[in-house]
């Protein structure tokens, strides 16, 4: 397994770039996330990679990070996620954004990468819940502190991350924190 390729950046042509390491040129397919972080052709450059061997080719896909390649590792094992399709993700969304995706169960923001239909949306967050490192704390961050105080009180009610994430979405924007937690909790009771 080829794990990570040091060398000079040869040439980007989207998806794919080439990196010269002692006299070797390697083709290597890149998400568009990465791609924008590379510097200009001459400059040196570090990828991590991984290599996927089929009958017909070996095709190595290259990552900024370690988390990317982690990420993109997780999706092609998801059932009828190929390695085309897990690049469209990786190019679609941050690894932050998709773990946020799979917390939050919203299929919608996995419908928006192009080649991910409905079922596919669905099968992806059936199958990587739990898998990203992705936890509701990590989603807490990301929403304003009235928002962050009633996921947290709705947790600390006993509810799960799913129902109370699926209660925030239900508040009106701008909602304090005790009317927040009585809106939520009505919501919830449903």
């Amino acid at each position: 397994m080829i794990g990570r390729i040091t060398g000079t950046l040869l040439e980007k042509t989207p998806p794919t770039v080439c990196v010269d390491v002692g006299g070797v040129g390697y083709e290597i397919d890149v998400p568009m996330s990465t791609l924008y972080t590379l510097p200009e052709n001459g400059a040196k450059v570090t990828l991590y990679t991984h290599l996927v061997v089929r009958e017909d080719a070996h095709l190595l896909f290259g990552f900024a990070s370690a988390s990317e390649r982690g990420v993109f590792r997780q999706l092609i094992k998801v059932t009828g996620i190929g390695a085309r399709i897990a690049l469209a993700v990786l190019s679609g969304m941050s690894v932050a954004e998709l773990a946020q995706a799979v917390t939050l169960q919203e299929s919608g923001r996995l419908t928006r990468v192009p080649g991910i239909g409905k079922k596919t949306a669905e099968r992806l967050l059936l199958e990587l819940r739990g898998k990203l490192g992705a936890d509701i704390g990590a989603v807490a961050h990301a929403l304003p502190d009235n928002q962050t105080d009633i996921l947290n009180a709705l947790l600390a009610l006993g509810y799960s991350d799913k129902e109370s994430a699926a209660a925030l979405k239900q508040l009106p924007e701008g909602a304090g924190v005790s009317d927040g937690i009585k809106l939520a909790l009505k919501a919830l009771a449903r």
